[in-house]
């Protein structure tokens, strides 16, 4: 089954704003461009007060050209602005991977006992 399926809404960073659409980073090998047209069921004088450059953001999938790696997208009628403010930051403890190296042998004997 193909990652991208019309219809399908996913998250992407815009790399890029142009006066006809946004160009969109899906991963390593697709990208794929809102049109202006799909950005607001209203007239869209300026596309950067809609979205900035680095920004991650929802978008829908509208077409899929699996050839050239192309996704045509929509943010007509979908809340895309993901929201990370609500998100607690990951604070490091200082430990690193101790615990898991220290548990690892642990959950190896375990293993090794059941057989």
């Amino acid at each position: 089954m193909f990652k991208y399926e019309k219809g399908k809404i996913v998250s992407g960073c815009v790399t890029g704003v142009e006066n006809y659409g946004v160009f969109v980073g899906l991963d390593e090998f697709y990208c794929g461009l809102i049109h202006i047209s799909e950005i607001s069921n209203t007239f869209v004088k300026d596309i950067n007060d809609y979205v900035s450059v680095g920004e991650t953001i929802r978008v829908k999938v509208v077409d899929v050209d699996e050839e050239n790696y192309h996704i045509k997208l929509s943010i007509k009628d979908i809340n895309y602005r993901v929201n990370y403010r609500n998100r607690s930051p990951i604070i490091e403890v200082g430990s690193g991977f101790d615990p898991l190296k220290k548990q690892l042998r642990v959950w190896m004997n375990q293993k090794k006992d059941k057989k």
